[in-house]
């Protein structure tokens, strides 16, 4: 192809298997230093460096020096759906890697996406959304309605903080298990973080898995009711 964007490139970029480890390593929000990525690509810290240097120079990750070390993160939340994109593309052609394990149910049922909540429980929430008039639009363009925006601030969220910065407050994503959209954007971080700072859910140590409270089911099942 002699002009338009060079898909080639970034496939070539994720499509090694260690450089495509590392990217979904920091799929959970988390910095993290050469040394951890290369444990989780199962490599020494050298080739791990140099494989870092061409995700930085690509556009994937982004790095930040703290005292001697650097930390790495996924260069925006577009990266991280694009992954989220690609792990349902690959899942639903059968290229699946290894047999589900003991956290796979745990990761289906809700897990972290980059910074916003996926699998059952991220669909959920935004089908909720929907059936409530809260959410409207188009699957791939959804749009926060006056009855959602009541919603979010009496839930203790703060709606100008969120409309006030650079991000889209709503976004689709599309969901690797569930096949379906879920909801990003900074009004799906700012529901997951709602979670999170209240003690209803915590993030499983090791893993993007969501784990949510006795207290935290029941708050999430009474802000986001199963449709009729």
């Amino acid at each position: 192809m002699s002009e338009g964007p060079d898909i080639a490139r970034l496939a070539a970029l994720i499509g090694d298997p260690a450089r495509a480890n590392m990217l979904l390593a920091l799929m959970d929000g988390r910095a993290l230093t050469a040394t951890e990525l290369a444990g989780a690509a199962g490599i020494g810290l050298p080739t791990a460096s140099s494989h870092l240097a061409k995700l930085d120079e690509g556009g994937l990750l982004t790095q930040r020096k703290q005292g001697r070390h650097r930390h790495f993160t996924l260069a925006d939340p577009s990266v991280g759906r694009m992954i989220e994109s690609l792990m349902g593309f690959a899942a639903s052609r059968g290229h699946v890697r290894h047999k589900a394990g003991p956290k796979e149910p745990a990761l289906r049922k809700a897990r972290v996406c980059y910074d916003h909540l996926a699998g059952d429980y991220g669909v959920r929430m935004l089908d909720s959304l929907r059936a409530a008039g809260a959410i409207v639009g188009e699957e791939e363009h959804p749009q926060l309605t006056s009855l959602g925006e009541a919603l979010v601030c009496d839930n203790g969220i703060d709606l100008a903080g969120l409309k006030a910065q650079r991000r889209p407050l709503c976004r689709a994503c599309l969901d690797w298990s569930e096949r379906r959209i879920h909801l990003s954007g900074s009004l799906g971080k700012a529901l997951l973080t709602h979670f999170l700072d209240h003690g209803y859910a915590r993030r499983e140590s090791g893993s993007r898995a969501i784990v949510f409270s006795p207290e935290g089911e029941r708050r999430f099942a009474a802000m986001f009711p199963l449709s009729s």
